[in-house]
């Protein structure tokens, strides 16, 4: 699935190429990708047709596009999204569902939304330009100015789940996804199934460093193009997959220790670590049941 990096190198350019234009005409090539839109692909093609795009702006892995009315066109690229911007006599994309025709400062050029396994879609957000409420639970991401990150390390310290799974949690903290978690992971030498609450401040606020220096550096890149179907607006995929040191390499070296990388099962998908560098949490220890007397042995 696209992460932060790449949903960011989208919405730049998309503010580049298309604010300020106006949408004239929507084609839904097929309905699926506007499912979540109670208006049904006729509905939703009318809400937009006419409204100029304000602004383009992103909270965690979603986008959203403030219009002149006040609402927002939502998106999430799920999958295989993409958003492309091409000149109207370019050749239709096999998997193009969304066609936005746009005039104004994005005269002679189209909007496409083409998403292959259509997990991605569309919809209009009523009174959505600030913040639609449909991601309204979604905490800021790292690379936000506004993340609070001294209330992120005490959620984290307060909580006895695995570091991993809170960085996964969107509620707790946008966009680091499958791929940057274990990357930062590996950077602070922590184990994804360490508790939080047994990590130090410094410890937590040392991960969240390298999370956001991962997802910066993959930016500069244009993200990670583990799959080809995950490109910006131009169609060009980034290369950061070059420049990983866990995910993606199990069996290679570590490159600080030399101990073949291990991937296992995590939340239906995988981790991968450097088991010296960072070394599976102990178990805790329980106390025996009150009025027990400890076994001799």
């Amino acid at each position: 699935m696209p992460e932060l990096p790449e949903v960011e190198v989208v919405r730049a350019g998309i503010e580049r190429h298309v604010v300020g234009a106006t949408i004239t005409r929507v084609d839904v090539l097929h309905p699926r990708p506007v499912r979540r839109d109670l208006r049904g692909p006729a509905g939703f093609a009318a809400a937009l047709t006419g409204r100029r795009i304000e602004a383009a702006r992103r909270r965690g892995k979603y986008l959203w596009l403030p219009l002149d009315n006040g609402d927002a066109l939502l998106g999430h690229l799920g999958m295989s999204g993409q958003v492309l911007v091409q000149p109207p006599d370019a050749p239709d994309e096999r998997h193009l569902r969304v066609r936005f025709t746009l005039d104004g400062a994005a005269e002679g050029r189209e909007m496409r939304f083409v998403d292959q396994r259509m997990f991605g879609g569309l919809s209009v957000s009523e009174g959505g330009a600030d913040l639609p409420p449909e991601i309204a639970h979604i905490a800021r991401d790292p690379l936000d100015p506004e993340f609070d990150e001294d209330a992120f390390v005490r959620k984290v310290r307060k909580r006895s789940s695995g570091v991993k799974r809170q960085l996964l949690d969107q509620a707790l903290v946008s966009g680091v996804g499958n791929i940057y978690a274990d990357e930062a992971l590996w950077r602070a030498r922590v184990h994804g199934e360490r508790p939080g609450d047994r990590l130090t401040a410094a410890q937590v606020r040392t991960l969240l460093g390298h999370a956001r220096d991962v997802m910066v550096a993959a930016l500069g890149q244009g993200g990670t193009s583990f799959d080809a179907l995950y490109v910006n607006v131009n169609g060009e995929s980034g290369y950061f997959d070059r420049s990983l040191h866990a995910y993606g390499r199990e069996g290679e070296p570590c490159e600080r220790c030399g101990t073949p990388i291990r991937r296992v099962a995590f939340m239906n998908r995988s981790s991968y670590f450097c088991p010296v560098c960072q070394p599976a949490p102990r178990r805790r220890r329980t106390a025996p049941p009150a009025g027990t007397v400890p076994s001799p042995d």
